[in-house]
């Protein structure tokens, strides 16, 4: 039986679960990877659920949990011992809509997101959900010109990332 805040909180995270995924693509290279940062950030939104307080979207709200939860997951990463919260089954992030034999050049772009530092993987994970620069810049605590400025040369370090790697689109 599960209560009136869970339900909720399934909700909003089902209506937004993209975030979670485009984040551990973004942050975590492997499959192994990206499934374990998908929990971590669906332990951590339920956790820290309480203490949202509406004052932003939910989804704006989950994009901060779910950068900052793989910044710090990736650093503890590499410290890791056993000790492992279990979630609920329940709170699976669907991946149906995608399939990599298909999307190869999408492979290839979050091959080189890969080799972006973490304010140049948030600029990029801001964009592709198609947040203003005014909003990036809202989010990552720079003014909007130096939102727009970062996401130019970010997008540009892609492409060169690409080209190097023998691939054009």
């Amino acid at each position: 039986m599960s209560n009136p805040t869970e339900t909720t909180f399934l909700k909003l995270v089902n209506r937004h679960k993209g975030i979670v995924y485009k984040a551990s693509r973004i942050y975590a290279d492997s499959v192994e990877d990206q499934e374990d940062l998908q929990q971590e950030i669906l332990i951590q939104l339920w956790k820290s659920y309480q203490n949202f307080k509406g004052s932003s979207e939910f989804s704006t709200w989950m994009y901060r949990v779910a950068i900052n939860t793989a910044i710090t997951y990736l650093k503890k990463e590499k410290q890791r011992s056993g000790n492992h919260t279990e979630v609920p089954h329940h709170f699976e992030v669907q991946q149906e809509d995608y399939n990599p034999a298909k999307d190869r050049q999408l492979e290839i772009f979050y091959s080189a997101v890969q080799e972006l530092n973490p304010l140049e993987k948030a600029v990029i994970f801001y964009f592709m959900e198609g947040m203003s620069h005014k909003e990036i810049g809202k989010n990552l605590g720079l003014s909007e010109g130096n939102a727009r400025v970062k996401l130019s040369r970010t997008k540009e370090k892609i492409q060169q990332i690409i080209k190097k790697s023998g691939y054009e689109f």
